[in-house]
C-alpha cells in the first residue's frame, strides 16, 4: 500500500529531510525502520514548528503516512511494542555501522561506505523516540557522522583517508551532493544546496580510544563480536553499572498446582516475555531482561502471572 504523498518540505523543517529520505529508501526492505524514521521526523518537526500553515500541513500529511503504515503493519510487534521496535532499529543501525567500520578498517573507501556511516548516524537519531540515548550510541553517532565527513572530504580532495579510529577534527559533509547521483525522492522533500552537515558542531575529541566492535555484514540480530584480550590497555568505554533486580524468591518454592494446563494464550504470553527479554539484551538492558524472564518462568510453572 503506497503511503500518502507529502507536500513540499517547508524550509523550517529542513533538518528532518534526510531522515525522511532514509525512510523512503527503506520502505520496501525495512518497513519497521522506515516507520520509526517518519515517527522521529514527525516528533522533531512538531518541536521545530507546528504552527505556521505550511508546517502544519506538512506534518498533518506525515501523520497520515504514519497512520497508514500503522494499519498496514498493525500485527507487527516491532510497531506495537516499543521495546521490540527499539531493539529492531538499534540492530539495523548497528548493522550499517559495522559494515561501514569494517570497510573503513580494511581501507575500502567508497560512496556506499560513506553513506552507511551517515545513515547509521541518522538511525541512532531515530532511537531517541524511545528515550535518551545510551552513552555508547551517542559516541557511535558522533563517530559515524565524523567518519562520513572525513572520508568524503578526503576523497573529494584526492587524499587517502586514514583507516580506523583517529583524532577527530572539524569536517563538513554535504549529504545532498553525495546523493545527487541517486534516484530522486518523491516525498516532497526538495534538496537544498546549503544542506551541509557540520561535524564541528560536535565537541572535538580523540577517537583513538573508543571501542568500535569489529564485524562485517553482521545480520540484524547478531551482537558485536567480543574482542580477544590482547594485553594492550586502552581508553575503551566501560559498561555502565546497572541495577539488577533480585530474583523473585517465590520462584524458588513455586510448585505446579497439580497438572498445570497451559492454554495457547499462556504459551503466547510466555513467548512474548522471552522475546522482550531477548530484545532487551540486544541493547544490554539487563533489568528488563531479568524481569521478563521471571514473568515467563512463573507463568510456565504455575499457570498464573
Amino acid at each position: 500500500m503506497a503511503a500518502p504523498a507529502l507536500p513540499p518540505l517547508p524550509p523550517q523543517l529542513k533538518s528532518i529531510q534526510h531522515h525522511l529520505r532514509t525512510a523512503q529508501e527503506l520502505d520496501k526492505r525495512e518497513p519497521v525502520v522506515a516507520y520509526y524514521c517518519r515517527l522521529y521526523a514527525m516528533q522533531t518537526g512538531m518541536k521545530i514548528d507546528s504552527k505556521t500553515p505550511e508546517c502544519r500541513k506538512f506534518l498533518s500529511k506525515l501523520m497520515d503516512q504514519l497512520e497508514a503504515m500503522k494499519k498496514q503493519f498493525g500485527d507487527n510487534e516491532a510497531i506495537t511494542q516499543e521495546i521490540v521496535g527499539s531493539a529492531h532499529v538499534e540492530n539495523y543501525a548497528l548493522k550499517m555501522f559495522l559494515y561501514a567500520d569494517n570497510e573503513d578498517r580494511a581501507g575500502q573507501f567508497h560512496k556506499n561506505m560513506i553513506k552507511s556511516f551517515y545513515t547509521a548516524s541518522l538511525l541512532i537519531d531515530v532511537l531517541t523516540v524511545f528515550g535518551e540515548l545510551t552513552e555508547e550510541n551517542a559516541q557511535h553517532r558522533k563517530y559515524a557522522r565524523w567518519k562520513a565527513a572525513y572520508i568524503h572530504n578526503c576523497l573529494k580532495n584526492g587524499e587517502t583517508p586514514q583507516p580506523g579510529p583517529i583524532g577527530m577534527e572539524g569536517e563538513s559533509f554535504d549529504a545532498e551532493r553525495e546523493e545527487a547521483g541517486s534516484s530522486s525522492v518523491h516525498s516532497g522533500t526538495t534538496p537544498s544546496s546549503s544542506s551541509t552537515y557540520e561535524a564541528n558542531n560536535i565537541p572535538t575529541s580523540n577517537y583513538t580510544g573508543i571501542h568500535i566492535p569489529p564485524g562485517a555484514h553482521a545480520p540484524a540480530n547478531t551482537p558485536a563480536e567480543v574482542p580477544h584480550n590482547t594485553g594492550v590497555t586502552s581508553n575503551t568505554i566501560q559498561p555502565a553499572p546497572q541495577n539488577i533486580p533480585l530474583v523473585d524468591p517465590s520462584l524458588y518454592s513455586a510448585q505446579s498446582a497439580g497438572e498445570v494446563r497451559l492454554t495457547p494464550e499462556d504459551f503466547a504470553r510466555a513467548q512474548k516475555y522471552c522475546k522482550y527479554a531477548g530484545s532487551a539484551l540486544q541493547y544490554e538492558d539487563v533489568s528488563t531482561a531479568v524481569q521478563n524472564l521471571q514473568k515467563a518462568l512463573k507463568l510456565l510453572i504455575t499457570g498464573r502471572e
